[in-house]
């Protein structure tokens, strides 16, 4: 199974989505526990909610495989996101639960790891990098969106229950301010439909955010971590909610779409 599938489109704009692949080869499930089989961590559906982009025009990749094989928003040294406190490896070891996802002496080692990483993790880096310097060329400026989703409540990273839009610029380091207030300013509009907010608060964007983004080079990432119970069951088997989808896409295009104008302002001036 190739490790993404691509669309090219014909706006500034690329949509990565590295989490909502589900595949496995069989020679890990075979060494996987029952409960990591169910894949928990997913963010199911992310594609699917997605389904405008090509109406946009924008770009898109999408993982197929699962980030139990390899987390493609992880460094490639696994060095932790957010040091001190709970973070998950580049290829985990425990579910968002803290429930083992191996058997116990059937975790991956460090060749095992490598060939993940040549296989699923660096295509996959190497094609955002390839894409973004495509529109960086022909239009002049380029946006990246990280598209994530995540349970409302998990409490190994965060207490009580996640804003529903979580925008992350990595501090303000990965996007311009002027296109981060933007977005800000269209999820606090987006209070009125009860929908609520928060931007770089628990997260802040994740190794692609802050690995791509270069403002002054005129590539501005951006990630969302959309809580899941505005779009679908949280328990299993995870079904979609169209009653409820129906209401965040909206919200969702509404973000892109200033995303977009604003990028293309940026090019013609």
């Amino acid at each position: 199974m190739p490790p993404f599938s691509f669309a090219q489109g014909h706006v500034p704009l690329l949509v990565s989505v590295p989490h909502a692949g589900t595949g496995l080869p069989e020679a890990q499930r075979g060494r996987m526990t029952e409960a990591a089989l169910a894949l928990p961590d997913t963010d199911w559906h992310v594609d699917r909610l997605y389904d405008f982009l090509d109406e946009l025009g924008a770009s898109r990749i999408v993982a197929t495989q699962s980030r139990y094989v390899i987390d493609l928003n992880r460094a490639p040294d696994s060095r932790p996101l957010y040091p001190g406190a709970s973070n998950t490896e580049l290829c985990p070891t425990s579910s968002f639960d803290e429930a083992p996802i191996y058997r116990a002496g059937e975790e991956p080692g460090p060749d095992e790891i490598e060939a993940r990483l040549d296989a699923v993790w660096r295509p996959y880096h190497a094609k955002i990098r390839e894409e973004l310097a495509r529109i960086r060329a022909a239009h002049g400026i380029a946006v990246l969106w990280d598209a994530h989703s995540i349970r409302s409540e998990v409490p190994r990273f965060f207490e009580g229950r996640l804003p529903d839009l979580n925008l992350g610029t990595a501090g303000g380091a990965s996007a311009s301010a002027e296109l981060t207030g933007l977005l800000g300013a269209v999820a606090r509009e987006a209070e009125a439909l009860g929908y609520s907010h928060a931007v770089d608060g628990r997260f802040k964007g994740g190794y692609i955010t802050r690995s791509f983004g270069a403002p002054d080079q005129g590539i501005h990432a951006v990630q969302l971590e959309l809580s899941q119970i505005t779009y679908m069951d949280e328990d299993p088997p995870y079904g979609f909610r169209e009653d409820l989808a129906e209401q965040v896409q909206p919200v969702l295009q509404g973000l892109l779409d200033a995303a977009l104008a604003w990028a293309e302002l940026e090019a013609s001036g």
